[in-house]
């Protein structure tokens, strides 16, 4: 539980700071991503599914032909958004980032 408790000590410690710095600007809105870990795309969708239950939202259907199994809420400018990004996804990822650096412009 370390991780959660820091989490969420963290964030609520921000909203302290900023509450008490009216000066300092903040963005317009911001997004806490959860990505679950796993190889097998199954297993992935089910960490959604079981999130999507428990926040009572749906699978954002837009974003599954590219490779993205997300739901998300919000709590007005602040959004919590849990995201697989699929095996296909992360393979066309892989694919297209394997020769970053290699090549060099003149």
């Amino acid at each position: 539980m370390t991780d959660r408790t820091d989490l969420i000590t963290g964030l609520r410690d921000l909203a302290a700071f900023l509450e008490t710095n009216p000066s300092l600007p903040t963005p317009s809105h911001t997004t806490v991503h959860n990505f679950p870990s796993s190889d097998d795309d199954n297993d992935l969708c089910a960490a959604i599914d079981q999130i999507a239950t428990h926040l009572g939202t749906v699978i954002d259907e837009e974003k599954i032909p590219h490779g993205h199994y997300a739901t998300s809420i919000r709590f007005g400018p602040v959004e919590y958004k849990a995201v697989a990004i699929l095996s296909d996804a992360r393979s066309r990822y892989a694919a297209e980032t394997s020769y970053r650096g290699c090549v060099q412009p003149e």
